[in-house]
C-alpha cells in the first residue's frame, strides 16, 4: 500500500449489467460492470471501470473492504479527494 495521497471512495456495484458505467447518484457512486459477482469478478471489474473513469492507473485503485458485498470502499493512490473528479 502507498503511503502517499490518498482518497477512499464508497462505491455501488451492480453486477451482470449491459455495459460498464460510472453514475452519481445523489452522494452515492454507482458502477455497473457486465460480470457476474463470482470468484472475485465483479470486484475486479469494478475497480477497473473505477480507475478508467478517474482516468488514472488500475494499480492505482485497490478494495479497501467490501470483497463480498455490493457497497464497496476502494482507495484511490495519487489525488486527495478534493482532486477526484468523476
Amino acid at each position: 500500500m502507498a503511503t502517499g495521497p490518498a482518497c477512499l471512495v464508497e462505491v455501488r456495484v451492480t453486477p451482470r449489467s449491459r455495459q460498464p458505467s460510472v453514475m452519481i447518484d445523489g452522494d452515492q457512486v454507482r458502477i455497473r460492470v457486465p460480470e457476474a459477482p463470482f470468484d472475485g469478478q465483479a470486484t475486479d471489474a469494478s475497480r477497473r471501470v473505477l480507475a478508467a473513469a478517474l482516468d488514472i492507473p488500475t494499480v492505482a485503485v485497490s478494495l479497501t473492504t467490501g470483497r463480498r458485498s455490493r457497497t464497496k470502499l476502494f482507495r484511490i493512490d495519487g489525488p486527495t479527494h478534493s482532486e477526484v473528479h468523476i
